[in-house]
């Protein structure tokens, strides 16, 4: 009879003012194919404002019947081990999932945002590839969820989010914390998280690891999570301002190349040619189109392609240009 492969899991999710999304994440979580008894679920309260507490409180420790269910499903909730915990020292999730790794109990270490939604088969897929002893990182995809808006269809469109652009990293491969998995004793050789680091540290973690080691990164490509894309200009700017900061940081940690920002000549260039060339082609197009034929949703997307990229650019570049690498985020704990 062939022993199936199931260690134990722990995994770590770090919430700031997650209430709205709670909910759905933890019905997630309550879906996974993964044994139940293999697996403690870390949902750590990184000093929220909201009701984030009280309901990873009554997800802890289920109400009695008398007592209706905070969130959806609550009534369940003792299917599956949640053990909640706070970070209130370090606003930074990086300290809130140290605070995880450090309480869990599982040889394998997974990790998911509160703005995640793993598909049921999620551990499952991401847990297989570390039947290979030399495997010390797994990483899984990363795709939209379904948005209504323009920018949010752009970044699906773009797959902005996908760990494809992350594993082609020219410096070193990495996958980001929305979607990755650690064996424990590789935690426990190299480090945890950078405490004080605000962006940047699921590369900084990857990289010391494939650098220190001789461990491999495998990207299962089956352990699928869906992520919700920014909606308004003001979240996508500090997006992609953090991506800047993240840039700067592991510049300053690990010699990464800057980017290049684009010249004020270069800017206008672009700009110019979508609003005297891509517009009116597009425009004219749809006038002389049958009516059945105009510019769809779809096409709007691919229409506002370049002022939103531009957008995306000047953001990363401002990220870039301002951030400071605080003395203390050179720091790394230990186990």
């Amino acid at each position: 009879m062939i022993k199936m492969f199931l260690p134990e899991i722990s995994v770590v999710v770090p919430i700031y003012n997650g209430e709205a999304d709670l909910p759905d994440l933890i019905e997630c979580l309550r879906s996974q194919t993964y044994p139940i008894d293999s697996v403690e679920y870390l949902l750590v309260d990184n000093n929220s404002r909201d009701r984030t507490s009280t309901i990873l409180e009554t997800a802890a420790n289920p109400n009695p019947p008398s007592v209706p269910p905070l969130v959806r499903g609550g009534s369940n909730f003792n299917q599956i081990t949640i053990r909640h915990l706070t970070e209130n020292k370090i606003q930074s999730s990086y300290a809130a999932r140290n605070k995880g790794i450090r309480t869990s109990k599982g040889e394998i270490i997974a990790f998911t945002d509160a703005d995640c939604r793993p598909q049921s088969d999620w551990l499952e897929n991401l847990v297989k590839p570390f039947v290979d002893l030399e495997i010390g990182i797994t990483c899984g995809e990363i795709l939209a969820l379904p948005g209504k808006t323009i920018l949010e269809k752009h970044s699906a469109r773009e797959n902005t989010l996908s760990q494809k652009h992350t594993l082609a990293h020219p410096f070193c491969p990495y996958g980001q914390t929305a979607n990755l998995a650690v064996r424990r004793l590789v935690l426990q050789q190299i480090g945890l998280f950078r405490p004080y680091l605000t962006s940047g540290g699921d590369a900084d973690l990857c990289w010391r690891i494939l650098r220190q080691t001789s461990y491999k990164l495998h990207f299962a490509e089956n352990a699928i999570v869906r992520h919700r894309h920014r909606s308004t200009i003001k979240q996508l700017q500090s997006q992609w301002y953090r991506y800047g900061e993240s840039n700067k940081y592991l510049h300053e940690l690990h010699g990464v190349d800057l980017m290049r920002e684009l010249t004020a000549p270069e800017y206008f260039y672009r700009l110019a040619r979508w609003l005297f060339k891509e517009l009116p082609v597009a425009a004219a197009k749809s006038a002389l189109a049958k009516p059945s034929k105009r510019i769809a949703r779809a096409e709007l997307i691919d229409l506002f392609n370049t002022p939103i990229g531009l957008l995306s650019v000047r953001a990363r570049a401002m990220g870039q240009r301002q951030a400071k690498l605080p003395e203390s985020a050179w720091d790394i704990e230990r186990f």
